[in-house]
C-alpha cells in the first residue's frame, strides 16, 4: 500500500520548493568541491547553475521517455513509471555534474526492467542503444549498484497504472459514460507529461490517476464533477477540497511543462562535457588511472590469498573492459 510505503514516506515531498532547495545543495555542494580557486565569476561560466542542470535533466528525461517509446519487446508503461522514479530520485542527491545523466538514464530504466520482472537481458536491453553496445553495457552494469545505493535501496515503486483502471471500472459500473475506455488515449498522453514533471514525486499514485481520468474526460466533452463528488467522496466529502486541489495542481504542472529549446540543451550539453567530474567520466584519464590502481590493488591482495586458489582471472577481464567505456558512443535509440 502507498500509504505504508517507503516511497511516501522517504520519497514524497509536499512542495517545489522542497525540491528547488534539494537541488541547490547538490549543485552547491559540487561547485564548491570542484571550483576551489576560482572567482565567483568563473565558477559562474564555467559550471552549471542549478536551474541549468534542471533544464539539462527535462531534456534528457525527454530523450528517456523516447527510448521507451521506441523500445523492443514493447516496454509496460509501469516500467517507465518507476525508471522515472529512479531518475529524479537520484538527482536529489546528485549533480548532473557528478554523474552524466545519459548514463544514469540507462542505467534507471535497466534497474526498473529487473525490479517490474520485465523480463529483457541486458544484451537484449542494448541491443536498443545505438554505438559500440559493449561499451553501453559496461556503463550500466558498473552504475547498476550506485544507483541502488543512491536510492538507498527503496526500490519498489507505486505508480497511477493501477488506480488508474480501478476507476475505469468504477465509471463503468457507476456512471452513465458510453464506452468509458475512449479515455484511455489522452489518459496515457497524460501520463507520459507527468513523467517530465516533478508531479511523481508530490503527488500519491490515486490522485495522479485521477487528475488524468478527468482530463480524459474534459477532452472527451465528459462531465464527471458527480461522480467525484458524490459516488467517490459521497461520505467523505470534508476530504473533497484537499483532493480537488490536488488534482488542480497536477493538471497545472503538466500543462505548463516547458522543455529547453534545441539551441540551449546543445549549450548546456557541451558545458556539462566541460565542467563534469571527470573521476567519474570513463573517457578520462583520471577515471583510467584510477580504475587501473583499484585493480591493481584487487592483484594484490589476490596474490595474498593465492593459497586458497581463487580464479578472478574472467572477473579481471571483464573489469578492465570498464577502462575504455566511452559514454559519448552511448546513444539512445
Amino acid at each position: 500500500m502507498y500509504a505504508l510505503s517507503s516511497q511516501k514516506k522517504y520519497w514524497t515531498f509536499k512542495t517545489e520548493q522542497e525540491l528547488a532547495e534539494l537541488r541547490l545543495a547538490q549543485n552547491i555542494r559540487f561547485i564548491a568541491k570542484h571550483g576551489a580557486g576560482m572567482t565567483v565569476k568563473q565558477k559562474l561560466a564555467h559550471f552549471l547553475s542549478a536551474d541549468e542542470e534542471r533544464q539539462l535533466l527535462k531534456q534528457y528525461e525527454s530523450h528517456m521517455k523516447e527510448f521507451c517509446k521506441k523500445f523492443e519487446p514493447p516496454m509496460p508503461k509501469y516500467v517507465v513509471g518507476t525508471a522515472f522514479h529512479y531518475f529524479k530520485r537520484f538527482y536529489l542527491n546528485n549533480s548532473a555534474m557528478d554523474y552524466h545523466p545519459k548514463e544514469i538514464l540507462a542505467t534507471c530504466i535497466y534497474l526498473a526492467c529487473k525490479v517490474e520482472e520485465f523480463n529483457v537481458s541486458i544484451a537484449q536491453f542494448v541491443a536498443n542503444t545505438k554505438g559500440d553496445r559493449v561499451k553501453a553495457m559496461d556503463i550500466i552494469l558498473s552504475n547498476e549498484l550506485l544507483l541502488m545505493q543512491e536510492l538507498n535501496y527503496y526500490l519498489t515503486i507505486h505508480n497511477p497504472m493501477r488506480p488508474i483502471e480501478g476507476f475505469l471500472i468504477d465509471i463503468k459500473t457507476r456512471c452513465n459514460m458510453k464506452n468509458p475506455d475512449r479515455l484511455r488515449p489522452w489518459i496515457e498522453d497524460f501520463i507520459d507529461k507527468t513523467f517530465l514533471t516533478d508531479v511523481p514525486l508530490m503527488y500519491a499514485p490515486a490522485q495522479i490517476a485521477l487528475a488524468a481520468v478527468l482530463h480524459a474526460a474534459s477532452k472527451e466533452q465528459e462531465n464527471l464533477d458527480s461522480y467525484v463528488t458524490e459516488s467517490l467522496f459521497g461520505s467523505a466529502k470534508d476530504k473533497l477540497p484537499v483532493l480537488i486541489e490536488a488534482v488542480r495542481r497536477v493538471r497545472s504542472l503538466v500543462n505548463n511543462t516547458k522543455l529547453p529549446t534545441k539551441e540551449l540543451f546543445r549549450f548546456l550539453d557541451k558545458k556539462l562535457e566541460k565542467c563534469r567530474n571527470q573521476e567519474n567520466n570513463p573517457d578520462s584519464q583520471i577515471y583510467k588511472q584510477r580504475m587501473k590502481k583499484m585493480y591493481e590493488d584487487e592483484d594484490d591482495l589476490d596474490a595474498m590469498g593465492s593459497s586458497f586458489h581463487m580464479n578472478v582471472s574472467d572477473a579481471s577481464l571483464e573489469v578492465s573492459q570498464l577502462n575504455t567505456t566511452n559514454p559519448a558512443n552511448m546513444t539512445l535509440d
